[in-house]
């Protein structure tokens, strides 16, 4: 579970949602005052649906249905904090070239079909069919590279929901201004009363729309492509991986070479 996310997500509603009913007063004394009543004042139907429902719509009428489905998937996927581990890939392969050191590639066969990553044995299955090296790199690498791409194609939605949400705060900002010097009338007693209120009004769009923009889209864009970053790196250690191993390299200068895609706290971690 990927805590972080959660605790800055909570952490920075609740601590907007204590700035909204909090007064700290310093001078001339110190006042502390918590008024729960404030939170009315934050919330306004119609820049809900400006925001909000225009922001949706938007994101709709930009990217494939196929996509937009694949959103509760995007949440799966940035609420898994361990789903790629190169220190298990690395076991994986050293363990490999030293049956194929032992009993030659087409052992490698069996374990092949153990894998539940559909990427690792597709290149098993390369080395096992005896391809050209040649072959087997630019096959997986161009696996690698189409991978990535839909993968920032997935965040390139939420960085579209993250640039609307501020300009719909704006539209509906400048709605309710319009529609706030439409109604003015200086003449009555209570028109000009009035004007706070409805500037409040017309400016609570514009703090919805950054909230959703910093709070909502933004991180999951962000989250989405380290998980892109972390798949690549365990994709590239398979693939110099099975390149080793189908160049005869010694299991203990493999793992050697494939330790240094990892930072060296990692290593360590891994050595232990």
């Amino acid at each position: 579970m990927n805590i972080n996310y959660i605790i800055g997500v909570v952490g920075a509603v609740g601590v907007f949602l204590f700035g909204c009913v909090t007064t700290i007063n310093i001078v001339p004394e110190f006042e502390f005052l918590v008024n729960f009543k404030n939170l009315i004042n934050f919330f306004d139907a119609a820049s809900i649906l400006i925001t909000i429902g225009c922001t949706i719509f938007i994101v709709v009428a930009s990217f494939p249905g196929s996509m937009l489905k694949s959103m509760p998937k995007h949440f799966k996927i940035i609420l898994n904090n361990k789903a790629f581990d190169p220190t298990t890939y690395i076991d994986q392969l050293v363990e490999l070239a030293q049956i194929a050191r032992k009993q030659g590639l087409l052992s490698l066969e069996e374990k092949a079909n153990e894998q539940q990553d559909p990427f690792f044995k597709q290149a098993i299955m390369l080395i096992v069919d005896a391809n050209d090296q040649d072959k087997v790199r630019g096959i997986l690498e161009n696996d690698i590279e189409c991978m990535s791409a839909r993968h920032d194609a997935a965040a390139a939605m939420y960085d579209k929901a993250s640039s609307v949400a501020p300009a719909f705060g704006m539209v509906g900002t400048l709605v309710g201004l319009i529609n706030m010097l439409k109604s003015m009338n200086f003449e009555d007693e209570g028109g000009a009363s009035s004007l706070g209120t409805s500037m409040g009004t017309a400016l609570i769009t514009t703090l919805y729309g950054c909230i959703l923009a910093h709070v909502v889209f933004g991180p999951v864009a962000q989250l989405l492509r380290n998980r892109d970053s972390e798949e690549v790196l365990c994709k590239e250690i398979i693939v110099e991986g099975v390149m080793a191993i189908l160049a005869g390299e010694n299991p203990k200068s493999l793992k050697e070479r494939l330790l240094t895609y990892m930072a060296q706290k990692q290593r360590e971690m891994g050595d232990e």
